[in-house]
């Protein structure tokens, strides 16, 4: 079973995080929030700049005071993964499982910069209004700043991934539901979500082949009472 040395773990991580830091910058300083463009020309492939203050694919988790768990939470799972990246390869797990835990590691750490940061470099963002006990957004493009719109752990997550690959409607006769408007796939995403997702997903598609463990060789030893000595000849 072959492993993977921790520089190629440090470099998976360090391609994730500037991957997705480097769109997230650019889509946040360049477009204001909305439809941003079609890409390759795929009316379903696009990029669609969203702001959201809670988990993976633009969901949320309560007010201000969930947000604030939250990002605790993902801080305390990034210095949890640090530890447990440095275990798995110090004890030679599979390279599959290695890669995987290493890409939620680089997920959950890239969603994390957002929260911890954005908040403090950038003049605009999704923030939230005690007054309305509601999240507020904004007009206009964010540039870099200081003091941001928001404190250390508030800043708000970037999203802009968008693959609506299938629009249509319900059929009529499903009870509730008939004759609504679906879409799929409608979350707006970020690398960071999508490399947690692909890591979790291969966790589950091939774990057999992850945690099979290794088959040894064992060695049967016959034990005999006959003696033996300098006179006996072997034929």
């Amino acid at each position: 079973m072959r492993s993977l040395k921790l520089k190629y773990v440090i470099l998976i991580i360090a391609l994730v995080i500037f991957i997705d830091q480097a769109l997230k910058i650019w889509i946040k300083t360049s477009y204001s929030e909305g439809p941003v463009m079609h890409l390759l020309g795929i009316s379903w492939f696009r990029l669609h700049f969203i702001e959201n203050p809670g988990m993976a694919w633009g969901w949320k988790f309560g007010n201000e005071t969930g947000k604030m768990i939250l990002t605790l939470f993902r801080l305390a799972a990034v210095i949890f993964g640090t530890w447990y990246l440095g275990r798995l390869v110090k004890q030679n797990h599979s390279r599959g499982f290695i890669i995987c835990a290493s890409l939620i590691y680089a997920g959950a750490l890239g969603n994390l910069i957002d929260s911890m940061f954005y908040g403090m470099i950038f003049d605009k963002g999704l923030h939230y209004d005690a007054a309305i006990h509601d999240y507020v957004r904004y007009t206009g493009v964010a540039k870099f700043t200081t003091p941001g719109y928001s404190s250390f752990l508030h800043g708000s997550v970037v999203d802009m991934l968008y693959f609506p690959m299938i629009h249509g409607h319900f059929p009529s006769w499903i009870p509730k539901i008939g004759g609504q408007e679906f879409e799929f796939f409608s979350p707006i995403f970020n690398i960071a979500d999508a490399s947690i997702s692909g890591g979790v997903i291969a966790l589950l598609v091939f774990q057999k082949r992850f945690f099979r463990k290794p088959v040894t060789e064992t060695h049967t030893t016959v034990e005999t009472s006959t003696q033996v000595n300098d006179e006996m000849q072997i034929s």
